[in-house]
């Protein structure tokens, strides 16, 4: 019978040299060491961007998510990035989409208000949405708009609202507005930049 020695029988976590798990420790012992190395040959101007890199990355992933999670089925699939090479040597997302089915339900104006409004709440769902993201909200918008005079003129029998209220706005929150600019049934959409 063999007695342990006393750094094995009360440290069992401790590994003895030249056993495999011994071996393996090493060498994850010893990327660590390349990856600290590699880290302290950056200069300090070269970490901070590496920093800025990491929080942008952070930031687009989970704005590009929130447009995921709010768009549902209506997404053509999940996110697509621009990336920049770090100082490190890793990429960092910088950009980012999602793609959005905006076209209209054909020959359905109440499925097509629905899904313009999904539209809109998936352009709006990043606590900061851009520009490009307030354009399709203020797109949807006037998707929906379109969508609820199909569905007052079925209502209605046919009569034109569009005609019926030439001259009048409407409100599409802070993105514009939508004018019935004459008596042809148009609409001018005017978004703020």
């Amino acid at each position: 019978m063999q007695v342990p020695s006393a750094s094995q029988a009360f440290l069992p976590h401790v590994q003895v040299a030249g056993s495999p798990v011994a071996g393996r420790g090493a060498e994850s012992e010893g990327k660590a060491k390349a990856a600290v190395t590699d880290r302290l040959q950056l200069d300090q101007a070269q970490l901070r961007q590496v920093e800025r890199l990491r929080q942008r990355d952070r930031e687009v992933r989970a704005h590009e998510m929130a447009h995921l999670a709010a768009a549902g089925s209506y997404a053509l699939g999940g996110p697509s990035f621009e990336y920049q090479v770090g100082p490190d040597g890793q990429r960092y997302a910088i950009g980012g989409h999602i793609n959005i089915d905006t076209s209209p339900v054909p020959s359905d104006p109440e499925a097509t208000l629905r899904k313009a409004e999904t539209i809109r709440r998936a352009a709006l769902a990043p606590g900061d949405p851009s520009p490009q993201d307030r354009s399709v909200a203020a797109a949807a918008a006037a998707m929906a708009m379109k969508a609820q005079i199909e569905i007052q003129q079925r209502q209605d029998g046919g009569d034109n609202p569009l005609r019926r209220n030439a001259g009048q706005e409407a409100d599409i929150s802070a993105y514009g507005h939508v004018r019935v600019t004459d008596a042809e049934a148009s609409l001018e959409l005017d978004l703020y930049g």
